[in-house]
């Protein structure tokens, strides 16, 4: 009679089965973006700089609506884990009807990009093509937000497959769009940044009418027949109380990276063009230590919804070993062998000087990132929000904007300067976000019940 598995290995294998396609999910998801500025970086410098500038200043506030969303991390995972299917099934539509109320005034404030780039001090150059991006981009935000509903519930539920299928189907897509419309082919004129905007939004909402077909029926029936008990200003109110600290949360992380690439826009295009160049590639390497975060909080909400105690705190430790050991394999790829993964995504010169320097600082700031990245994923799954977002505010902004100010402007260091502040903040960041971590493993776990009078919401 064989011996029973260990838990710790059973533990390492479910995160690994949740963490792989959740990695793919997000590699899918940011190779759209990383695919547009391949095609855009050999059209030339300006048009690079102009679909980076608009997508970012779209994405600033699309992120505040996705960090609401991720609300349903918690309240699905730990659903899931105590087998409640009632409280699943109001919970996604929930989030579907949720994500279509804001995508009206995230698309308004999305219309805003050319007097608040201006009012940056944005190359002139490129505020307006930014501008016009960010206005077909607008067109894609309700399929965006609603797919980003789904993809928490489902995932929530270890239901990954189909999310696996429909991104990779919206890549190969958004990458023949783009060589349609951004190069000029089949009968159509090349139409540069404005041609990759049109990419995106059918892309996007490609995804939207996909994933339902994929997901299969047992998951469509938790969306119909809709719940009366849906639309509960109670419910809502108690979901946003969760939600809403993620989603300032995300803007201010988001935010203070958008600070830095409009201060590399003080610069000069070459700087925000080399800046936007590191990022991609860090945001590549990012989107593992994103998965196991996700996973993380997957796994930490079920435990929780089973009342394991033990569990949680063994799922928090395999997340955070497994996050370190690849985040340092990372970093020692981008300190060594910068030129080469720069040249993955543009072959400007201009723009190579100045991304070999900021590569290998990416290097150093993604191990510091990617430990705080899972803390956070960790305490999302325990439905602590409010002291993370507070955590956020100071480590980025306090320490890693004020810093990289700092360096780059009065001490004369340019753009590595910033850099240095980004590495500066993220240190920080993860510093206290593991010590709250701590604080809240010695706590007792309660289960956030939403829509029950019975039971409060916890957060």
């Amino acid at each position: 009679m064989s011996a029973p598995p260990s838990p710790w290995r059973e533990e390492i294998v479910t995160q690994m089965r949740l963490a792989v396609p959740l990695v793919l999910v997000q590699l899918g998801l940011l190779a759209m973006g990383f695919v547009d500025s391949a095609f855009m970086g050999r059209v030339s410098t300006v048009e690079f700089a102009v679909v980076s500038l608009g997508h970012s200043f779209a994405f600033l506030f699309l992120i505040l609506a996705m960090g609401i969303l991720t609300a349903l991390d918690p309240i699905v995972s730990q659903a899931f884990g105590a087998k409640d299917n009632g409280a699943m099934a109001r919970s996604i539509q929930r989030g579907v009807v949720l994500s279509l109320v804001l995508s009206i005034p995230i698309g308004l404030l999305i219309l805003t990009a050319e007097p608040v780039l201006n009012a940056l001090g944005q190359p002139a150059e490129v505020v307006p093509g930014a501008a016009r991006y960010a206005r077909i981009l607008v067109w894609s935000v309700p399929p965006f937000l609603a797919f980003v509903a789904l993809r928490q519930s489902m995932q929530a539920m270890h239901r990954l497959a189909p999310l696996v299928y429909v991104v990779l189907l919206a890549n190969g897509l958004n990458a023949l769009l783009d060589w349609i419309l951004i190069d000029g082919h089949v009968g159509f004129e090349g139409s540069g940044s404005q041609g990759c905007a049109w990419a995106t939004v059918i892309s996007r909402w490609t995804m939207i009418f996909l994933l339902p077909w994929f997901s299969g029926a047992e998951f469509r029936s938790l969306l119909l027949p809709f719940s009366r008990r849906t639309i509960r200003w109670r419910a809502i109110s108690q979901m946003l109380t969760v939600g809403l600290p993620i989603g300032v949360q995300f803007l201010v992380e988001i935010g203070a990276f958008q600070a830095v690439l409009y201060l590399m826009g003080r610069m000069g295009t070459q700087e925000m063009a080399g800046h936007q160049v590191s990022l991609n590639l860090a945001s590549v390497s990012f989107m593992v230590p994103l998965g196991i975060s996700m996973a993380a909080s997957v796994r930490v909400g079920n435990e929780i919804g089973r009342g394991s105690s033990a569990a949680v705190r063994r799922a928090v430790t395999v997340s955070l070993i497994g996050g370190a050991l690849v985040m340092v394999s990372f970093g020692l790829a981008f300190y060594f062998a910068p030129l080469p993964l720069a040249r993955i995504v543009t072959d400007q010169e201009e723009i190579l000087t100045v991304a070999i320097l900021l590569i290998p600082l990416a290097g150093l700031f993604q191990v510091f990132d990617g430990l705080q990245v899972i803390a956070v994923g960790c305490l999302r799954g325990m439905a602590d929000t409010r002291v993370p977002m507070l955590i956020h505010m100071a480590g980025f902004w306090a320490v890693g904007v004020a810093v990289g100010s700092l360096l780059a402007f009065p001490m004369g260091l340019g753009a590595p300067g910033l850099w240095w502040g980004l590495v500066a903040g993220l240190f920080a960041t993860a510093l206290v976000q593991l010590w709250r971590l701590r604080i809240m493993l010695r706590r007792g776990f309660r289960r956030l019940v939403i829509d029950e009078p019975h039971e409060g919401a916890s957060g």
